[in-house]
């Protein structure tokens, strides 16, 4: 996840921070607002200050919320609101003045970053001052809660208080059905006092929203598509029945497995639905962690690369330890671990920058190294959700203040977590491929190019790339390692899909109004079963608040460009093989090290937001057009291969036989 997405939201820091906001405007004329009276510059020359002003106050904004995210701590949580506050108030002022230049003369790039302005934040605030400090005191309230969510049970010696990272843990590995059914349960109930609060972001919310001149919040979100509002759901629906008969195959392949493994009164809920704590995932977003029940053909080629992680983390274990004498044993062997995550961590992250540097992309500035979180710290909470931040803009031309770009993870020798370094690692590249861009066109093309960039290098994670950088052993070329490989990448790409669609389906209809809070849970797992056949084991009534277990809701991100993202990143990985000639199957390719193909995706980021994403897609893919075929084309081996394992199976689901949700009391705005 890109954090400027989340900094744009909240947008400017302070305008005491800049000498030009300092600036008395001119009175207006009798009967005339401050938007209506005739501006002092011209269109122009507002966008080259605001560009200027905000480029300068940006620092301020992403340390506070840097802080926040690193330093869960109730002094952290007030300085980023109050910092959220001041520069959701400054948004508020420049949107309301750029109505003064509506129908003025002005040229193509100001028009686009006037429109560009409005749409920056995810969250609009309320132009009352006590109601947008309201707002920002509970979106930093919310996201500091989830940080330090923590599920206890057991009593006396045997109490054990787990964060989020251990609960996944049982998730991942233990096939225990009732530990893992804890494990969800106890994550999710963290979540039950978010609910009252995020009722009233709502409220507050949509009042900003509205106040800017849109329906809701949810409509805000559609418009920043360059295309009509409504045209967004449309597509996304044309896209999503595209790739739901695939999905379809995939879960109807997973619920036999999983009936084989627990029984089929454990391993699949009435009507198909697959119970959802036995996923591998919290969310069920990704099944990559069922590799082990799932692997079509044991030993045809070796693609378990957390086990290879993880014995390079044991040499570093084993070095560090070499080097420790003396003193205490549980001490040395302590401070070893910890130096041995550090570096385990550390070699990962090199390696994910050697793909990019490998198509001619720069290596990332040296601060990077120094000021990234990289492991989990022991002393204080912090938010291990993974995500990547520009910190400054690209800084300063011709200073020593150079680009300032972190990443904030907690890492750990797996699999997942080595493929989400690679996806961090393409904002990052993003940013500092558009950071000359005027910063009002620093962003992606679409929010759904940006979560796109680090998953096509991710599809280019071929085994035989694999093989290169000793994470996998000699492939052999036989049809059932091809369908393995298929397989381990169709748990993480063709699993999230209907997941990537529901969430903001549920937010749409939470901000419109057609979820009411006392229904919250119930749509909630309505829509998880419509779209992902997935429901949970028990009865999940009005008193649990589900949706908040998942970072992105309270955390106020808009999702639907995870969804967009994995349909562009299969058209980018099309455009950049063929750009590297590549010849054969889709799946075969990998442009690691082409420089043809690289210099064709830098060229891609640095437009940044500057045109609509429809031209740059196009000069990428000779595509205008979101299209779901490459994606079909590269696992149509597995497409036909489920197909053949599922037949005389009654493939599909029904939504009718999901565990009801009893009614209970509302939690009260």
């Amino acid at each position: 996840m890109n954090h400027r997405h989340l900094l744009l939201a909240l947008a400017l820091a302070a305008g005491s921070l800049s000498l030009s906001a300092c600036r008395k405007p001119d009175a207006p004329a009798a009967g005339q607002t401050a938007a209506q009276a005739a501006p002092s510059e011209t269109a122009d020359q507002f966008v080259a200050r605001i560009n200027a002003e905000y480029k300068a106050a940006y620092p301020e904004l992403t340390s506070a919320q840097w802080l926040s995210s690193t330093y869960i701590n109730g002094d952290s949580q007030l300085v980023a609101a109050k910092a959220n506050e001041r520069s959701l108030g400054k948004l508020n002022q420049w949107i309301e003045q750029a109505r003064q230049y509506e129908g003025k003369p002005m040229s193509a790039d100001s028009a686009r970053a006037l429109t560009l302005l409005k749409l920056m934040s995810a969250m609009p605030a309320p132009r009352d001052p006590a109601r947008l400090a309201e707002l920002t005191g509970i979106a930093a309230k919310m996201e500091g809660d989830y940080g330090a969510g923590t599920y206890c049970s057991g009593d006396g010696d045997k109490r054990q208080c787990r964060q989020l990272g251990e609960l996944e843990q049982v998730l991942a590995r233990s096939r225990d059905y009732d530990q893992q059914l804890d494990a969800w349960q106890g994550w999710h109930s963290t979540a039950q006092p978010l609910r009252k609060d995020y009722q009233r972001f709502v409220v507050l919310a949509n009042e900003g929203a509205r106040e800017m001149g849109f329906a809701d919040v949810g409509a805000m979100w559609r418009g920043g598509y360059d295309m009509p509002p409504a045209q967004v759901a449309v597509e996304t629906d044309r896209l999503w029945e595209q790739l739901k008969p695939l999905y379809t195959q995939l879960q109807c392949y997973a619920r036999g497995k999983l009936d084989q493994e627990y029984g089929k009164a454990r391993g699949e809920v009435a009507g198909g639905l697959l119970p959802a704590h036995l996923l591998g995932n919290m969310w069920q977003q990704d099944w990559s962690n069922l590799w082990d029940l799932l692997q079509p053909y044991p030993g045809a080629g070796d693609l378990d690369i957390t086990a290879a992680l993880q014995k390079q983390y044991q040499g570093n274990l084993s070095a560090a330890l070499a080097h420790k004498s003396g003193g205490n044993r549980v001490s040395s062997r302590f401070s070893a671990e910890r130096e041995a995550q550090l570096h385990s961590a550390m070699q990962m992250t090199e390696r994910a920058q050697d793909f990019y540097t490998s198509l001619g992309m720069p290596k990332l500035p040296d601060s990077y190294w120094k000021r990234s979180q990289f492991i989990k710290p022991l002393d204080r909470d912090v938010v291990c959700h993974a995500s990547a931040w520009d910190m400054n803009m690209g800084g300063e031309a011709g200073s020593n203040n150079g680009p300032d770009v972190r990443t904030k993870m907690c890492i750990k020798p797996t699999e997942e977590d080595f493929t989400t370094i690679y996806h961090e690692l393409g904002h990052l590249y993003y940013d500092l491929a558009y950071n000359p861009l005027p910063p009002l066109f620093q962003g992606g093309a679409n929010d759904g190019f940006h979560e796109a960039i680090g998953d096509t290098i991710v599809l280019a994670m071929t085994p035989t790339y694999l093989q290169s950088i000793g994470l996998v052993s000699a492939q052999q070329a036989s049809r059932e390692a091809v369908i393995n490989s298929q397989m381990r990448m169709a748990l993480s790409k063709v699993a999230f899909l209907p997941f990537g669609l529901m969430i903001d389906r549920w937010r749409w209809g939470v901000f419109d109004g057609s979820i009411t809070p006392d229904h919250y849970n119930q749509a909630w797992w309505e829509l998880k079963a419509k779209y992902q056949g997935v429901a949970p084991a028990s009865p999940r009534g009005e008193d649990f608040f589900d949706p908040g277990a998942k970072y992105h809701v309270p955390g106020n991100t808009p999702y639907t460009r995870y969804f967009l993202a994995h349909i562009l990143q299969f058209q980018f990985y099309k455009g950049l093989c063929q750009a590297a000639g590549h010849q054969g199957p889709l799946y075969e390719c990998s442009f690691y090290g082409n420089k043809q193909a690289g210099q064709k995706f830098w060229a891609m980021l640095k437009r940044g937001a500057s045109q609509p994403w429809q031209a740059t897609l196009k000069e990428l893919t000779g595509n205008d057009t979101l299209d779901a075929g490459p994606m079909l084309e590269y696992f149509a081996p597995m497409a036909d291969w489920l197909k053949q394992q599922n037949q005389g199976q009654s493939c599909g689901w029904t939504t009718s036989a999901a565990p009801a949700s009893p009614a209970s009391a509302p939690a009260q705005p």
